[in-house]
Order: C-alpha cells, then structure tokens, then sequence
C-alpha cells in the first residue's frame, strides 16, 4: 500500500494501457480518477476491486477546458493530483502527402497537448507539497519512427520531449516526471491494425504474428499490467534519482 493516501489522475484509462496502470496504482493503494469513454460502469468496477475510491470525468482531453475541469475535479473530489498519468491516445495510418489536416490537429491535441495542460495544472500543488510523479506514455514511436503515422510519431516524440523539460524544471523537487515507451500492446487501437492485416488473408493469428514480426524480437505482446508494474516502480522511493528517463519496454525493438 505504498500509494495511500495519495491520488492518481489517469487519462485514457477507461480500457486498455490506462485501465491497467489504474489497477495497479489503486493496488498499490491510490484513490484514482479516471478519464474516458467506453465502458466506464466496468473500468470502475474492476479499479475499485482493489479496495480504494475511484471516481470518474468524462473529459475530452483534446479541449483545454475539460482538462482544467479534470484536474480541478480531481482535486477538488479526491484532495490532490499526486500521480499524473498522461496515456490518452488516438492513431491514425495515412501516409503524409494525404494524411487529413483535421487528424493531424486532434492526434497532436490528445496526445501531446493534453500532457501539457494536465502538468501545468498539476505541477503547482505537486511543487507545494514537494512530492509528485508524472508519468507520460509515449511509444517506442516516441523514439524511432514508423512509415504512415507522421501525427502519432511526431506527437510521440514531442512528449519524450516534454517529459525532458519538466524533469530538468523539477529536477531539485521531489516530483519526478517520466516516459514509458511501449512497444506492441493488445490495446484497441493496435486491434485495429491487425484486423486491417486480417482483412488480407482472413487469418487472426497469422495477422497478429505478422504484426509482431515486423518489430517486436519477443513476438509478444507486452501488457498493460506489465506497463502498471513499471508506474508504481517509477512511484516508489528507489525511483527518486530516475528523471526525464524514456523507458522503452518493446521486446526487443529498439535492441536492433
């Protein structure tokens, strides 16, 4: 029960990357908040199996606005904003010269702008009680590129950027902000990728193998629960000195 008495903000968290990290932090004995669409009434019930209060905002975190109200909700409902967990995400596969101008602006909105409005809101009481961890999902596209998804690279790249800067601003603080880089995770959107792949051949499996082929050595997938171990490891004391780190968990992608 490291995490009593404290409270985590998780974007995204209402299936998927999210939903695990939720579940291990209120493992770890966080009341969490969490934020999205989707089968919110199950994301509940299975963070609060744990044993700690969960509320939830429905935040389009593409808009400043519901942002700010996310995080004044959040401490205003649950007391603080101790653990900032920005995953919220959004894909999409085009290559650049026809990629829409419109996915461009709201991949960039979701996955990078909304860090940046949850850490400027939260880093001031964060700084005030000298004690916070911001933990961003990046990508291992955070890192190296992929053809066809200018938005999703880019934007992915730009918070491993982010996550340097805040670590050197808070650097002489005890608030800590880091990247975790995920290779191939089963999340929704990666779903999506391997029944395109599918549609092909008419063969699930083959598609899935063929996907992790092209990338990940481990040809497995890494998972959110693995993704909420690495969280609640980057909220403990032995994680203190670990600062404005990407940490890639890929399989093997990145050793190539």
């Amino acid at each position: 029960m490291m995490l009593k008495g404290k409270t985590a903000l998780i974007t995204g968290s209402t299936s998927g990357i999210g939903l695990g990290i939720a579940c291990k932090l209120a493992e770890a004995g966080a009341q969490v908040m969490l934020n999205g669409f989707g089968d919110v009434d199950a994301a509940i019930e299975r963070v609060s199996a744990h044993g700690t209060r969960v509320l939830h905002h429905s935040a389009d975190v593409s808009d400043a606005d519901q942002i700010a109200d996310l995080v004044s909700r959040t401490e205003r409902d649950l007391g603080s904003v101790d653990v900032l967990v920005n995953n919220a995400g959004i894909q999409h596969v085009a290559p650049i010269e026809s990629f829409p101008v419109e996915r461009w602006d709201s991949i960039i909105a979701v996955n990078l702008s909304s860090a940046f409005h949850t850490i400027r809101l939260a880093l001031p009481g964060m700084r005030e009680r000298n004690w916070g961890r911001i933990i961003n999902v990046a990508s291992v596209h955070g890192l190296v590129a992929s053809a066809q998804k200018a938005a999703y690279v880019a934007a992915k790249h730009g918070l491993v950027g982010l996550t340097k800067t805040v670590a050197l601003e808070t650097a002489t603080t005890g608030v800590t902000c880091n990247a975790l880089c995920p290779g191939w995770v089963l999340t929704p959107l990666v779903q999506q990728q391997i029944d395109s792949k599918a549609q092909a051949h008419g063969d699930p499996s083959r598609a899935t193998r063929e996907l992790l082929m092209e990338k990940q050595p481990s040809l497995d997938f890494v998972t959110p629960e693995q993704l909420g171990e690495l969280a609640v490891f980057l909220c403990s004391d032995a994680a203190r000195q670990v600062r404005g780190v990407a940490w890639n968990v890929d399989g093997g992608w990145l050793a190539q």
